[in-house]
């Protein structure tokens, strides 16, 4: 074709505010969420849940529950499939436990009755005798040769002999000569630092309706950030095939990666399969806290050597991540982005990933970065407070860029991190005064960024307008941004456009909503897929004029003759060649799918004010700033809500948010009036400042924004208040009792 298809810098609709496609059904109530769907002839679900951290489960007897008015079904492990994959075992064992209660909270049975009342009741009047183990939720006393086995024989072959069989994984990075990197140092600071597990309180706890008859064959409506995901979950899980099950996921409150596997659905779909009846489970906020996936905590130390003029000559970080009851992979990620930030000689990360007695872990935003980066660039603050430099100005010193060989293996490409240093830099925020018992923290950020396997369809309708079909649950704006680079491509104005998320059977496979890969990877495939349809478009136009499809281009939303030679003809628009599509050869549409790379990795640098109040330990936030390398913001409101909230959660994994359990094992702060998050009172103005530094791997240099907005803040935070305390912190949260602590020196 003759048009146009590469990198686009010049844009009409990218870039704009346009109004979001979902606003007014969600502001008048009319968006259905997971807990709003329901059927003919609906049972209500319930689920048991462990009282015990860790037991054996001595016997099961539900026969005074069967008895009971309007109980249809009750279910148990027994109920399952038998997944020859340990991962789908895992989420098997994690729905409803088989030989061993793992975590306080961990399901053991399950109910479907007429009535909420009757499903409660027949839930109490189940037997369960228990044998109680001795149980371990911290991870380091998990990883001691003596500790209490969560679960034997989880260890991979990556994983050095003499440890406890809790070390399930193990994993290391870096190059370069140690010894010879820390020798050249003038100064070096080694220090321990701990982190409390956080949940991503969505507001929309985890619910679904199934439905699935005696043949296998069945429905489910989830709130979900991957419905297709769900559906390979629940085929292994009930052992149907997954041509069997259809998927379609609702409106989402929520998710921040809490919502990329599965707790309930599978459940659901066993008691509608022994019930024959739909079964609805919504969960509640005590059994969100208490059984589905927080973040990880973690225990991590951190050596760095600095040279007098701030070149950092030598940098190790050795992590432990817990990411509860079930293996996780988590540390892998944080000893891979530890050390992204800067051009390092001689560096190397280690992590092990710790089974204990909590619930099994999940994504939040970028998985296992906070934690190691909040190590790290404490280290690196401490020795500019310790050597008298600019924290910015030894950050700029060492900062990765196009040619950087990083940390974890790679060369990195055009990366941002340069730019957001220097407009952070340059930004009023870093000059502006302070006052008693006030300090500034600092902090860079780094995700890389995903793709993965995305299908997207576009249909060109016979009025002009488009639909696009695409498969990925919006949590951030997809649909808005999705239409907006349809319309660009195509040249229409961007309220033609309307996108719409599908069920399992109506598109081929999509990964999950997760790791910033939607805008990215949906939107190159949208692009694609326009392409494919201009395409088309330019045939149908030289069909008409009777001319060489090659003498026709795509302009401005019209075919048009490519010059003089292709003759005298009046551009034809899109919805000119669409009203007469039927009698050119039929529907015009465009289809791309495509398992995308070169997502290109995203950095960002957060500043924060705040003052601590040394007689009460409390810590006021007084000022935010977020600056961040979005590679191309396709729309400017979505990506700063992002950066926003982002370093909203971050303030308050930094400064309150955690889990706290009892020595017997139990989650002691399992609702939001315990488990206090920030509130708007709590926080400042955030001011985002976006900057954009084209991704190569997209068509208009879009990266991925949602996860690093979450990875800054909890070193920067925590810079500023050591600094205002004047005793350095290295354990989240710093609630004011852990302030005061260390300032009264304990």
């Amino acid at each position: 074709m003759a048009f146009d298809e590469n990198v686009k810098t010049e844009f009409k609709v990218v870039g704009t505010r346009v109004k979001r496609p979902d606003g007014i059904d969600k502001v008048t109530g009319r968006a259905l969420y997971g807990a709003d769907f329901n059927a003919p002839g609906m049972l209500v679900g319930r689920i048991l849940r462990s009282p015990h951290a860790h037991a054996r489960i001595v016997s099961i007897d539900t026969s005074e529950a069967e008895k009971l008015p309007g109980v249809k079904a009750i279910v148990t492990s027994a109920d399952l499939a038998d997944p020859e994959d340990d991962f789908f075992r895992d989420i098997r064992d994690n729905c409803l436990a088989r030989d061993k209660v793992l975590y306080d909270g961990h399901a053991v049975a399950a109910v479907a009755a007429t009535s909420r009342s009757a499903a409660k009741a027949a839930a109490r009047a189940i037997k369960i005798e228990y044998e109680k183990l001795p149980h371990v939720t911290d991870v380091d006393e998990a990883m001691k040769p003596d500790a209490p086995v969560v679960q034997a024989g989880r260890s991979d072959e990556s994983v050095p002999e003499g440890l406890s069989e809790n070390v399930t994984s193990y994993f290391e990075f870096g190059h370069g000569d140690l010894d010879a990197g820390f020798a050249k140092a003038d100064k070096i600071i080694e220090r321990s630092f701990k982190t409390a597990a956080t949940h991503q309180g969505y507001i929309e706890p985890h619910a679904c309706l199934a439905t699935m008859g005696s043949d296998g064959r069945g429905d489910l409506w989830c709130c979900t950030q991957g419905q297709y995901f769900v559906r390979t979950i629940c085929s292994e899980v009930c052992g149907i095939e997954a041509t069997q099950l259809r998927v379609t996921a609702s409106e989402i409150g929520g998710g921040f990666g809490g919502k990329t596997t599965c707790f309930i659905e599978p459940v659901a779909l066993a008691l509608s399969k022994k019930s024959g009846r739909p079964v609805k489970i919504v969960m509640s906020r005590e059994e969100v806290f208490r059984a589905t996936g927080p973040t990880v905590s973690s225990s991590s130390d951190v050596k760095i050597g600095m040279t007098k003029d701030g070149r950092i000559t030598a940098a190790t970080a050795k992590l432990r991540y817990q990411g509860g009851a079930f293996p996780c992979g988590t540390v892998e990620f944080g000893a891979q982005s530890a050390f992204a930030a800067y051009d390092l000689e001689a560096v190397r990360s280690y992590g092990w990933n710790v089974l204990t007695n909590r619930p099994k872990e999940a994504a939040y935003r970028a998985p296992g970065a906070p934690m190691a980066i909040y190590a790290v660039e404490s280290v690196v603050d401490e020795l500019c407070q310790e050597l008298g430099l600019d924290p910015l100005d030894v950050r700029l010193k060492n900062a990765a860029r196009k040619g950087t060989l990083a940390s974890y293996g790679p060369t990195f490409n055009d990366i941002g991190l340069v730019a957001t240093l220097e407009a952070a830099q340059a930004h009023p925020h870093y000059a502006a005064p302070l006052g008693e018992n006030q300090a500034r923290g600092l902090s860079c950020g780094f995700w890389f960024n995903f793709g993965g396997n995305t299908c997207v369809s576009l249909n060109v309708n016979h009025d002009g307008t488009v639909g696009v079909v695409e498969g990925n649950p919006d949590i951030g704006g997809s649909r808005a941004s999705i239409s907006m680079m349809a319309a660009e491509e195509l040249g229409i104005p961007y309220e033609k456009v309307r996108t719409v998320i599908t069920d399992t059977n109506s598109l081929g496979y999509n990964d999950v909503t997760d790791g910033s890969r939607v805008t990215f990877a949906v939107g190159l495939a949208t692009i694609e897929a326009a392409r494919a349809a201009k395409r088309e478009m330019c045939k149908r136009a030289a069909q008409i004029w009777g001319i060489d499809e090659e003498a026709v281009v795509w302009e401005d939303g019209a075919a048009r003759p490519s010059g003089p030679n292709a003759g005298e003809h009046p551009p034809m628009s899109l919805a000119d060649i669409a009203a007469v599509m039927d009698q050119t050869g039929g529907p015009i549409a465009g289809h791309h799918e495509v398992n995308a790379d070169g997502a290109g990795v995203s950095f960002g640098v957060h500043l924060v004010d705040v003052e601590v109040d040394k007689e009460t330990g409390s810590t006021k936030v007084l000022r935010y700033t977020v600056f961040q390398d979005a590679g191309k913001a396709v729309h400017p409101d979505y990506v700063e809500g992002q950066m926003q909230g982002g370093a909203v959660q971050g303030i308050g994994w930094a400064l309150n948010e955690e889990y706290i359990y009892g020595e017997d094992g139990r989650l002691q702060n399992p609702g939001f009036l315990d488990y206090r998050v920030p509130v708007a009172s709590d926080l400042p103005a955030i001011e985002p400042v976006i900057l954009e530094i084209p991704n190569p791997g997209h068509p208009y240099g879009v990266r991925g924004v949602g996860e690093t907005s979450i990875v800054p803040p909890l070193a920067a935070i925590s810079n500023a208040v050591s600094r205002a305390a004047g005793v350095r912190m290295t354990e989240l949260p710093m609630s004011p009792p852990r302030v005061l602590k260390a300032l009264s020196g304990g």
